[in-house]
């Protein structure tokens, strides 16, 4: 290692597959690319990506920190081991990113300096903190962390949704989430998709995404297009039980998970998705990269920061819904829209950079 060569770690819990951790790998290359030596630092050994080799990889387990009675104590305990094991192992980094719950209540208790919290989602509604018993309890766990470092939010409107919640508590800034372009056009050309002239939405089953709303408005529809559903997750069993009781079984069609969604997003005729809430909304950026052109409903964060109004539809209202899907499948190159380059993962790690200078 040069002398003169800048460190960056980002933590976070295991490699799984989901978008921060998506996020995290594409992030690091973007720092790669600024010259700086990038480590990964994660708490379980789990990974279900293919691993970026111009990154280094750590893993520093907090399973036998579990014996240790109390959470607040066991992370406490762990964080003074992070420290002892960064400092050791990788040395004195310029920036210290630490991604989602576990690593963010670990580093409230570092003392490394130039730690930034990176913030995934709309807290308030990921963790109803509007429900009297877990919710309030959760916002005031999250207030002592989140008020011990500055924090970076992946959207304006994560940013907006965490200060009317938490107040000045801490700096923050909002970063948007990297995109890898030439990764996802070469991964979208890894196979043509079996299915022609169809409707495609990418997405967990899970409350926030809504696909009971999106099959019931696609159900107002003529249907002259089948509706693909990408993803797995606790409610596809009742969205499946929906498509039976609405007669569409043979115009919905689950995919189930796929590691590599890009071709199926660069196929079709356009993209939907119909969230309550998102962070970002890393499936738009993606389509945008590919030419896909996407409707979307205007959840508090996301959406609206990467497409023009026009392609934006009310949360919840299905009749509204149905209508733009319409008019999408009758002329699906009016919802096209602009990449922008200023996703591209070297222009958002200099923002963080940015940030923490």
């Amino acid at each position: 290692m040069k002398d003169n060569t800048k460190i960056v770690v980002l933590a976070i819990n295991a490699l799984k597959g989901g978008g921060a951790e998506r996020v995290v790998l594409t992030l690091g290359q973007g720092f790669h690319e600024l010259g700086y030596d990038v480590h990964i630092l994660r708490f379980k050994s789990l990974v279900e990506y293919e691993l970026n080799p111009n990154l280094i990889y750590h893993v520093l387990k907090f399973k036998p920190y579990k014996m240790i009675p109390g959470a607040l104590r066991r992370d406490k305990f762990f964080a003074r081991s992070v420290d002892r094991y960064i400092t050791k192992n990788i040395g004195k980094p310029d920036i210290i990113l630490s991604n989602l719950d576990r690593s963010d209540s670990v580093f409230s208790y570092s003392r490394l300096p130039n730690i930034v919290y990176v913030i995934h989602n709309t807290l308030s509604l990921l963790y109803k903190f509007k429900q009297a018993d877990i919710g309030h309890q959760k916002k005031e766990n999250f207030t002592r962390i989140y008020s011990k470092n500055p924090c970076a939010c992946v959207s304006q409107g994560v940013e907006k949704d965490f200060i009317e919640n938490f107040g000045n508590i801490t700096s923050t800034t909002a970063i948007h989430n990297p995109i890898d372009r030439d990764d996802i056009l070469k991964q979208a050309n890894a196979f043509v998709p079996e299915y022609q002239n169809y409707i495609i939405h990418v997405g967990s089953f899970k409350e926030a995404k809504r696909h009971d709303v999106l099959v019931r408005a696609y159900a107002l529809t003529d249907q002259s297009i089948p509706l693909l559903l990408l993803g797995k997750g606790n409610l596809q069993s009742e969205t499946e039980q929906l498509v039976k009781e609405l007669n569409l079984e043979d115009k919905v069609i689950f995919l189930g998970f796929h590691e590599n969604p890009y071709p199926y997003i660069k196929h079709a005729q356009f993209k939907v998705l119909t969230s309550d809430w998102e962070g970002f909304a890393l499936v738009i950026a993606e389509a945008l990269v590919l030419d896909t052109p996407v409707i979307s409903t205007d959840c508090p964060s996301g959406p609206s920061e990467l497409l023009p109004q026009s392609h934006l539809m009310p949360m919840r209202e299905i009749a509204a819904i149905a209508a733009k899907l319409s008019l999408a499948m009758k002329n699906p190159s009016q919802f096209n829209s602009v990449f922008d380059e200023e996703l591209l993962p070297a222009s958002i790690a200099q923002k963080y950079i940015d940030f923490v200078s």
